[in-house]
């Protein structure tokens, strides 16, 4: 079982920043992937990025060179750093991990960009 705690998610103006984490309750050096992913209203959820215990990479293309995936394994934790946010990026971001072939979700932080 694994629990997952997004944070750092408001309202920040068109082209500012934000830095979503996710925390995880176990060691996430077992945990083969996790990602970023979000849901706008009426909208199916989305992958936005995940990151391998290898540290391999993978963005979706509307975000890539503007979100940057890390991950802090001492902290047990996941990064989305989100630069030159677009209006088009206000979702409900969630945090996602599969270990040993089950998949937990987080509860999710919302993300609003205004114009």
């Amino acid at each position: 079982q694994v629990q997952l705690m997004e944070s750092g998610g408001g309202l920040v103006q068109a082209g500012g920043s934000l830095r979503l984490s996710c925390a995880a309750s176990a060691n996430i050096l077992n945990i083969i992937r996790m990602g970023w992913y979000r849901q706008a209203p009426g909208n199916q959820r989305e992958l936005v990025a995940d990151i391998t215990s290898g540290d391999s990479t993978n963005y979706a293309g509307s975000v890539k060179g503007r979100f940057t995936i890390s991950r802090d394994n001492a902290k047990n934790t996941v990064y989305l750093q989100m630069n030159s946010l677009k209006l088009e990026d206000t979702a409900v971001y969630y945090c996602k991990a599969v270990l040993y072939g089950l998949t937990y979700w987080g509860k999710g932080t919302l993300v609003t960009v205004s114009s």
